[in-house]
C-alpha cells in the first residue's frame, strides 16, 4: 500500500490502521521483512501454520514529522494515579468513521516510562512489548506516516 491510491477516508494511515484494527479483530475477541504489510501477513497467519501474534505494534508521525508520543496512567488498588506513562508504541483498538481512533499505549514489560525517559522512539524498549490497558484517543487526520512493527503478542 503507499499513499496515492484511492482509500476509503482518503487518509492512508486512517486506512492502514483500520486493516491493523480488522486484522486483531480477526485474531483476539474483542478485546520488505519489516512493513505494514508483513505485521497484518504475520498476524493473519498466512506465512506460518500456527501462531499466536495478536497485535501489529505502530508508531505514528505527526505531520511536523515527528514521532508522536502518548501519555497516561493506571489507578492503583487505593484508588489513586500511579505516576504517568508515555510511550511511542501503540496498539490500534478502534477506528471510527471520522478517522477518531483509540490507542493503547504499549510498554515492555516492568517498563515505566515516564516524561524524559524517552526522547524518540530508540529509546524505548521493543523487547517483550505488553498492552498498558492505558488507552488515548487521537485525530488520525493528524498524522502523515506510520511505521508498523512486527507482529507481536501483547496479551500475556
Amino acid at each position: 500500500m503507499g499513499c496515492g491510491k484511492n482509500y476509503d477516508t482518503g487518509s492512508c494511515v486512517a486506512d492502514i490502521l483500520k486493516d491493523i484494527v480488522d486484522a486483531q479483530n480477526d485474531i483476539v475477541e474483542n478485546c520488505c521483512d519489516t512493513s505494514c504489510e508483513q505485521s497484518i501477513n504475520d498476524l493473519l497467519c498466512t506465512n506460518e501454520v500456527t501462531n499466536d501474534l495478536d497485535t501489529v505494534p505502530v508508531i505514528l508521525y505527526c505531520k511536523d514529522c515527528k514521532p508522536f508520543k502518548g501519555f497516561g496512567t493506571t489507578k492503583n488498588h487505593h484508588n489513586k494515579m500511579n505516576p504517568i506513562l508515555s510511550s511511542f508504541i501503540f496498539r490500534v483498538k478502534k477506528v471510527d468513521k471520522d478517522n477518531c481512533a483509540i490507542l493503547e499505549l504499549l510498554l515492555s514489560d516492568g517498563e515505566s516510562c515516564g516524561f524524559d525517559h524517552m526522547k524518540d522512539p530508540t529509546d524505548q524498549n521493543t523487547e517483550d512489548l505488553e498492552a498498558t490497558g492505558i488507552c488515548i484517543t487521537v485525530d488520525l487526520d493528524c498524522f502523515c506516516h506510520v511505521t508498523c512493527l512486527p507482529a507481536i503478542r501483547a496479551f500475556h
